[in-house]
């Protein structure tokens, strides 16, 4: 049973993010992701103009000119939301926790595909599959999704972005797009998203707090990591080590990105003072300039 707490910030959510759809992002999320290609149709000669990460790169070798893979478009598209439910998502400093920003996030698109009549699905998941949603049609499915992913309880702390990855290529047969949410505190998953990413359309949103990025005022401070359980003793009232855990941070962030670009994936960032649905807007007129 959920609380009737809980409840309420489920149906705020749940409100805010079919509104933020309706009024922000009517038609954007069906002109990007449409007609990116589910079905081997033909290969034909490079135009200007054309996605270059449409190129068939084998066959221009062999002919010596440009040529790129064209696909024809499913009546349904299938949408897989990778939500990480690691214990780094209870952070946040503000009003919102990294994993309520998650929660909305995963909403807007999932409130988007049910309006273009698409199936969505999720996959919970933390140092494993935590839990696994089908992807399905209607407003009732959201529902229930939206519920689970902001209640979800996980039994484990830890993060393995390489099995979610993993288990949605086990699971996902034909070609889907795929939003893995996470605050991408992990290692060594760059080659497995290169290779998934092949086969589907996958977009990573990267997930932030400002108080990450600095230490509170104050005197000898105990920092623990809620994934692993170790603690660290910081002075924080020292210039030198507040400067040096700053720069830390902000690097730590910069290897996160650069992890999502070595694999040629898009990175959509959001910190939790964020508007989710800005924040997706953004990128979704990123990617209508690009295709164009």
């Amino acid at each position: 049973m959920l609380s009737p707490e809980v409840i309420k910030k489920i149906k705020k959510i749940h409100f805010k993010s079919s509104r933020r759809v309706n009024t922000l992002m009517a038609g954007q999320y069906r002109s990007v992701f449409r007609g990116s290609g589910i079905e081997f149709e033909e290969v034909r000669e490079y135009s200007p103009g054309d996605d270059v990460k449409s190129i068939d790169w084998k066959v221009s070798a062999r002919l010596g000119r440009p040529y790129i893979k064209r696909y024809r478009e499913e009546r349904e598209l299938v949408v897989n939301l990778l939500v990480d439910m690691s214990a780094s998502g209870g952070f946040g400093t503000g009003d919102m926790l990294k994993r309520e920003a998650a929660a909305e996030t995963a909403a807007i698109l999932a409130f988007n595909a049910v309006r273009n009549n698409d199936k969505v699905g999720a996959i919970l998941f933390t140092d494993r599959i935590e839990r696994h949603i089908p992807p399905q049609k209607g407003s009732a499915h959201v529902w229930r999704l939206i519920k689970e992913i902001f209640a979800f309880q996980p039994e484990r702390t830890g993060t393995d972005i390489r099995e979610a990855l993993a288990f949605l290529g086990r699971v996902a047969r034909k070609r889907s797009v795929a939003f893995l949410i996470s605050d991408f505190q992990d290692d060594g998953y760059s080659r497995e998203m290169r290779m998934l990413s092949r086969k589907h359309e996958l977009i990573g949103v990267v997930l932030s707090d400002p108080g990450e990025f600095r230490l509170p005022e104050g005197g000898l401070l105990t920092l623990r990591d809620p994934e692993t359980g170790e603690a660290q003793l910081i002075d924080a009232s020292d210039a030198a080590t507040r400067k040096a855990y700053e720069a830390a941070r902000a690097e730590d962030y910069r290897r996160r990105l650069g992890a999502l670009k070595a694999a040629d994936v898009d990175a959509v960032e959001l910190q939790t003072g964020d508007q989710a649905a800005d924040a997706l807007t953004r990128y979704f007129r990123y990617r209508e300039r690009r295709r164009r």
